[in-house]
């Protein structure tokens, strides 16, 4: 009796194609490691010096090596290589391993929120805009007479 074949492959929870495609506009940043610009440099017929020079740009904040953006129809920037019209990636095998690895599960929280606005809203138009704010938080752990809960609180501007 021969081996029964089974797909490995986990159930995915998402529909990239039905996406505004937040996670190329809600990130301020997309890190480029060297082996990414060593995609981008092959997919594009450059070397990698020339690839850096023209897709990436270094980071203020964090001093990483970033994808660099434009201008967007929907949010306010995106990713450079976004396709505003039909909302896909147009480098999709050449893209940054963050991207690929995005979501690393089988559900995306910006496809949840966005199935869930629109049966809320009873429109399948509706569009909720979604902005990723990154703030220093402080971890506490609060303990009550039956058990423990640990919290995150946001620290205020200085």
């Amino acid at each position: 009796m021969g081996k029964k074949v089974t797909d490995e492959q986990p159930r995915v929870y998402f529909d990239c194609s039905k996406c505004p495609a937040f996670c190329c506009s809600v990130y301020e940043r997309v890190q480029v490691t060297k082996r990414d610009l060593n995609r981008l440099a092959k997919y594009f017929e450059l070397t990698p010096e020339a690839a850096q020079k023209r897709y990436t740009k270094i980071d203020r904040s964090s001093g990483d090596r970033v994808l660099r953006r434009k201008k967007d129809v929907i949010f306010e920037q995106a990713c450079m290589f976004l396709n505003q019209e039909t909302r896909g990636c147009t480098i999709y095998h050449a893209r940054p391993g963050v991207c690929r690895e995005y979501p690393d599960r089988s559900r995306c929280a910006y496809y949840d929120l966005l199935k869930f606005e629109r049966r809320q809203q009873d429109d399948q138009t509706v569009l909720p805009l979604v902005q990723i704010t990154f703030r220093e938080v402080e971890k506490k752990t609060v303990h009550d007479e039956n058990s423990s809960e640990r919290i995150w609180e946001w620290k205020g501007k200085v």
